[in-house]
């Protein structure tokens, strides 16, 4: 008996990066897609970090699909050995790629819930025969309902960044600091920006990329604005980990990125703080004293950084019943993968559909938003994730599990779990290094490669 049900579209959250490279995956294999994106253009999140550098080149953040439906359009990617810039990316491929897409993409269509047609979460009765049902609504305030065969969720983290206090909880006083606390990378070309960073003492706080961003840039600002100097704030110690790869990091400007943020201290324009965990900001006058949870009080600060990771909206997907790992937040099959406590440098094995598969069939969870807290994604990685889901969806099973990745070692060690211990990962137990590129097929029974990015 035919599934009446194949009939309707499949509907994808959000027309960033992974979210396109779904839809043309899913149109190469004659699948409707129906992309729903809240902002008013492609890429709303990317352009939000517009001008911060990728770490990887061209070459390596087009999908396969996306260029092969943008080949007509006489669309030829940048040069592949050149880094774009998120604005970069938004304007000279997901635009066009939005483009292409025509009216299968629609903006200003914000998904306020997804559910099983006629059942709520707790019924169990014919509820995989039923469609998804879900709710929209538009820029102008009115609501719709659309209802889809699947739904694929590539609406990212950016919309959730982490806070300032050590326990995921946001610090004491962090709400009422609000007008001195950023979670973004600043654009010191903005004058604005420039303005309320420049000649300050600012508080950094994040042992990851984007806390090395923030790092250069405020050090660059610093040569040029007397007073400026920022405050590195790690909840963990420094040791031979802390700065990333540097040289021997096989994503180049990632690497070249830890060495700028090193040289920021070493320099002086920065001064690092370790072992702060914050329970709590207090006002100091205009400025804010930030206090660990032993006790410990910084000295006051004009502004405060907060650059602690991102985390899933899961609130619009309540009604479903999807199965996600505890810490994580990551599907469960792929938790184990990308766990950052046990995966030194974020090595994961090869996974497509059968790893980011849910009680509740037909929905998925991809891109950031499959790695739920976990650092460590790539792009490629999800591009190898809705080609697999795809095939998946057009009863190609064969060429949905032969997910074929090759990605680089990301020639950094320490898991996030080694917090306490900055040379712990050095020991040998602490789960290693990255191991080689290699391209690997699910099943193939090949050992577990880097993921990068963390």
């Amino acid at each position: 008996m035919n599934d009446p049900t194949t009939e309707l579209p499949v509907v994808v959250i959000g027309a960033g990066p992974i979210g396109l490279a779904a839809a043309a995956s899913l149109v190469e294999r004659g699948i409707e897609p129906l992309v729903m994106e809240a902002g008013p253009a492609a890429g709303t999140a990317v352009r939000a970090w517009a001008h911060v550098r990728l770490f990887s080149p061209w070459a390596e953040v087009t999908a396969p699909a996306a260029e092969k439906l943008l080949a007509p359009t006489g669309w030829v990617r940048p040069d592949g050995a050149l880094y774009p810039t998120g604005g970069d990316w938004a304007e000279q491929y997901l635009q066009p790629l939005a483009d292409a897409l025509g009216d299968k993409v629609r903006f200003g269509a914000t998904v306020t819930g997804v559910a099983r047609a006629g059942r709520d979460r707790i019924v169990d009765s014919g509820r995989d025969e039923q469609p998804f049902t879900v709710h929209i609504q538009t820029a102008d305030g009115g609501e719709e309902r659309i209802t889809a065969r699947a739904v694929i969720d590539a609406s990212g983290t950016w919309s959730v960044p982490s806070p300032l206090g050590a326990n995921g909880l946001p610090a004491l006083g962090e709400k009422p600091a609000a007008d001195r606390i950023s979670y973004r990378v600043p654009d010191l070309k903005d004058p604005a920006v420039r303005a309320r960073y420049a000649g300050k003492r600012t508080a950094v706080v994040g042992s990851g990329a984007s806390a090395f961003t923030a790092l250069a840039y405020l050090a660059d600002l610093a040569k040029e604005e007397d007073g400026t100097h920022a405050v590195w704030i790690l909840r963990r110690g420094i040791g031979a980990s802390t700065y990333g790869g540097g040289e021997a990091d096989e994503l180049p400007a990632r690497g070249a990125l830890g060495l700028r943020a090193k040289a920021a201290v070493e320099d002086g324009y920065a001064s690092a703080v370790t072992g702060f965990r914050t329970q709590a900001v207090e006002r100091d006058g205009d400025r804010l004293v930030l206090v660990a949870e032993d006790g410990r009080r910084l000295d006051p600060v004009d502004e405060v950084i907060v650059l602690t990771g991102f985390r899933p909206d899961l609130s619009f997907l309540s009604e479903l019943r999807l199965g996600l790992d505890e810490r994580l937040q990551a599907p469960t099959e792929l938790a184990p993968l990308i766990d950052p406590n046990v995966h030194s440098c974020g090595t994961v094995y090869p996974h497509g559909v059968n790893e980011l598969s849910h009680p509740e069939k037909g929905v998925y969870l991809v891109g950031m938003k499959s790695y739920g807290r976990a650092p460590t994604f790539l792009a490629m990685t999800g591009y190898e994730q809705v080609r697999s889901i795809a095939a998946s969806l057009a009863g190609d099973q064969e060429a949905a599990e032969r997910v074929e990745l090759t990605l680089p070692e990301t020639g950094v060690c320490g898991g996030a779990g080694l917090f306490d211990d900055p040379n712990a990962a050095q020991s040998g137990d602490g789960g290693g290094c990255c191991a080689a590129p290699a391209t690997l097929q699910i099943g193939s029974g090949a050992p577990a490669i880097a993921s990068g990015g963390c």
